[in-house]
């Protein structure tokens, strides 16, 4: 076996700005690759990353030089394995069940969808990403979470600090004080609900763990919450606009896809061309090899989801929005025993309700100025605004 290539040239603002042609290269040249300035081995093609993903017993979860456990001040579920990962996710399994998202949740999604797009302006230049994508997101989390007394402002901010610093790889000072101050809000929060949820019992998050006949224990019943905080808002969130800018960007997509009322295709494709979540790390505990490259155990290798969802092996032109692709075998919620856990509703909330509601509404809107879209990120990849013609 030999030793993975180092690439040294490689940057984290590199990877931020616009890591997708950095990766058509390392899947050509170098698909098992040590890059020095993000102190991991990257993993870019599909088999390999869904490898990884499927085989804990190799490549665990616990990662212990992820900032994570800094920024959530918790040893989280998505750092575990096994039954320690499985208990903990289990306790708030009841909240996702089927029947529950189909006769609470989705019903509650779309009270808001059409409450959040009846007052978006006609004929105005709107900012998407304020002005709706981020706080429907926000606002359906929050009653599915149990947390319906914080806005819309706040989980967001919530949100936002908590992902920047789980993705403070290179550990600078402010992104932990602002996850510090989030941190401190959301048990403020947590901690005044605890009474109301044990005397009325219902099907939230919160509730459901609280009342458990036998619950974990309170800081991971609080870890949980802001593990769905962190995650349940830029998903749901990032895929929305980034559906709407792969449509807009082509009108007869959109054209097809309304006639069809196509929206769950729409969605696959949003997600697998650009993954809210584009990297997951894990940890090496065993030798072991990928590709003949030698992964010695201790090594932290980082599965790129951005990557494998536009592997030649498995997609033609990768790189362009296409939503009627023959299959879609993207990665973006992951694989495994962490399997996204809200992907139901993600899936629900924006393709079945979200999409219908707002071109039904504003069938003719358009992008404004597709060049003025803002795209960031490594760890987590979405546009950073999305102004919209409302037509």
């Amino acid at each position: 076996m030999k030793q993975a290539p180092e690439d040294t040239e490689i940057t984290l603002a590199q990877l931020d700005d616009n890591p997708f042609p950095i990766y058509k290269r390392l899947r050509r040249e170098a698909p098992v690759v040590q890059v020095k300035n993000a102190g991991r081995t990257f993993i870019t093609k599909a088999v390999d990353t869904r490898y990884v993903k499927d085989n804990p017993e190799i490549f665990s979860s616990n990662d212990p030089n992820t900032p994570m456990r800094r920024a959530f001040w918790a040893h989280t579920l998505m750092r575990k394995d096994g039954q320690e990962h499985l208990r903990e996710r289990m306790a708030m399994a009841p909240s996702f069940a089927p029947k529950v998202i189909r006769d609470e949740w989705v019903p509650e999604y779309e009270k808001i969808a059409k409450e959040y797009v009846a007052r978006l302006p006609r004929g105005e230049v709107v900012d998407l990403f304020s002005a709706l994508s981020g706080p429907y997101a926000a606002r359906g989390l929050a009653i599915v979470l149990g947390i319906d007394a914080a806005t819309d402002d706040q989980m967001q901010r919530w949100s936002q600090a908590l992902i920047d610093g789980a993705g403070n790889f290179g550990w600078k000072d402010e992104p932990f004080q602002r996850a510090d101050r989030a941190n401190e809000e959301m048990h403020r929060l947590f901690d005044s609900l605890r009474d109301r949820h044990r005397a009325k019992p219902n099907n939230s998050a919160l509730s459901v763990m609280l009342n458990a006949d036998d619950p974990i224990e309170k800081t991971q019943i609080y870890a949980n919450m802001k593990i769905a905080i962190g995650g349940g808002i830029n998903e749901p969130r990032d895929a929305l606009n980034t559906v709407l800018f792969g449509l807009l960007s082509n009108p007869e997509q959109l054209g097809e896809v309304k006639r069809n009322a196509d929206w769950d295709k729409a969605f696959e494709e949003g997600i697998r061309w650009v993954a809210p979540i584009s990297a997951s790390s894990r940890l090496a505990v065993e030798d072991t090899e990928i590709r003949g490259c030698f992964i010695p155990k201790g090594d932290v290798v980082m599965t790129i989801q951005a990557s494998a969802n536009r592997d030649e092996d498995l997609f033609d032109d990768g790189e362009s929005f296409f939503v009627y692709r023959n299959t879609n075998p993207h990665q973006s919620f992951g694989n495994g025993p962490h399997f996204c856990q809200g992907t139901h509703i993600a899936r629900r909330a924006v393709a079945q309700v979200m999409l219908p509601i707002l071109f039904d509404r504003f069938p003719n809107m358009s992008l404004s100025k597709p060049s003025a879209v803002n795209w960031r990120g490594f760890g987590f990849r979405g546009p950073l605004n999305l102004p919209v013609l409302l037509n």
